[in-house]
């Protein structure tokens, strides 16, 4: 059995497999460059060589899908790189163990999300299952490019086709066209920059192909109720059924608190004597703690609740869960909506009729943002724009004292001339 001449298709095709065991031809021409004649009767063309003192073996490819003309000069490129000092085996098996994108989301999930609020960290898990993994999960880390980036993100801004919710009968749905949602691609953007920040810092990749992602434009959505729709609103709240659903609103209303905060609060967190209201840092969007004074009307309603909630329980607003506070009023909110005639008002947008009026009566943008909890002033800017109906007021009042007055008739002359 000749095991060195040079390799041609004839000789490997012609090879016969020895019975119980492997063997190899090796090729004249191109060093440690040979085929393997397996027992099962399949060939393969490989490449021996030797790098830090051990022996490798790589196999370049099977045969017949390689020629043997094709397979020596891959064999010659091989041979160059591991000659100037390479080991293109331990290449080969590092790219195939290097981690992929589902292992950076996997890792960002243990890592960084548990520091995050309950319903900010189930919101990331979802945008990377249903925005991301499907278009990255079994890309390389080192693969992905500003390019790639650029291209997941226009796709997230063009909305996809979702479920309509116009019919109450679920079997009646039917699919809406996409609808465009550039919002969630600034935050998809913003969770990604942070996902490959981590992988710089793990040694994964060298840069950030997220650094700089364009941002789509943002229209903040604005809506504040006037006087008579409030007016409404306090109407049906106190005629409403459901009294504990009522008064979540009217606490939301009268404190600018989320929804959220005011389904969650807990009888300690009021101090009645003071008039103020302690969230815990667990509660906060800003993960910090949050101490605003209240008014009588919503120390009232706390009142009301002590009285109304079995004694022993802790929560404000317990649901129907017991020891857990209500989960949902969205059916309560939708009634509200259509007895009042507010069909484009959201619950949080009773947050900006509070911060609206707060300006109407004076306050400043300062005094606003530590109302409301914000820990930037950046995000009490918002709220700038409706300064101008109280600066207009005292910019009418300079402009009527230079108003010329209405001439007056003194004399009895004048006064015959006008007649």
């Amino acid at each position: 059995m000749v095991n060195r001449l040079r390799l041609n298709e004839k000789s490997v095709r012609e090879a016969e497999p020895a019975k119980g065991r492997d063997y190899q031809i090796f090729d004249t021409d191109v060093r440690g460059f040979a085929v393997c004649i397996y027992r099962s009767g399949s060939r393969a063309f490989t490449i021996d060589y030797r790098h830090a003192g051990r022996q490798r073996r790589m196999t370049i490819g099977r045969w017949p899908e390689w020629s043997t003309t094709a397979a020596r000069e891959r064999a010659k490129e091989l041979r160059r790189e591991i000659d100037a000092g390479g080991d293109p085996l331990g290449q080969k098996e590092t790219g195939r163990d290097a981690p992929r994108f589902k292992d950076l989301i996997d890792r960002y999930t243990e890592v960084h999300l548990p520091h995050l609020s309950a319903l900010n960290a189930s919101d990331q898990k979802s945008m990377l299952a249903k925005m991301v993994a499907p278009d990255w999960g079994n890309k390389l880390v080192t693969e992905i490019t500003p390019y790639d980036v650029e291209k997941l993100l226009n796709k997230v801004a063009a909305g996809r086709a979702r479920p309509s919710k116009a019919k109450p009968n679920n079997r009646a749905r039917k699919l809406q066209g996409p609808k465009p949602t550039p919002v969630r691609a600034n935050r998809t953007g913003e969770v990604l920059r942070k996902m490959f920040t981590y992988a710089v810092g793990w040694g994964w990749r060298d840069d950030n192909p997220a650094s700089s992602f364009r941002r789509r434009i943002e229209n903040p959505r604005e809506r504040f109720l006037n006087h008579g729709e409030i007016r409404k609103l306090a109407e049906a709240l106190e005629t409403a059924e459901d009294r504990r659903a009522a008064d979540i609103i009217r606490l939301c209303m009268l404190t600018g608190a989320r929804v959220g905060e005011v389904r969650q609060a807990r009888f300690e967190h009021f101090n009645l004597e003071h008039l103020s209201w302690s969230k815990p840092a667990s509660m906060t969007k800003q993960r910090k703690i949050h101490r605003l004074p209240i008014s009588d009307e919503a120390a009232a309603i706390v009142r009301q609740r002590q009285l109304l909630v079995p004694r022993g329980c802790a929560l404000l607003f317990p649901g129907d869960v017991p020891g857990q506070p209500v989960k949902e009023i969205r059916r309560f909110w939708a009634t509200i909506q259509k007895t009042v005639g507010i069909p484009d008002v959201r619950i949080h947008d009773l947050r900006h009729t509070f911060a609206s009026l707060l300006v109407s009566g004076g306050a400043s943008l300062e005094m606003i943002g530590k109302l409301l909890g914000h820990s930037q002033m950046q995000t009490t800017q918002r709220y700038a724009h409706l300064m101008d109906s109280p600066l207009r007021a005292g910019v009418d009042a300079v402009a009527s004292a230079f108003r010329p007055r209405p001439k007056l008739v003194h004399d009895a002359d004048e006064a015959r001339k006008s007649a």
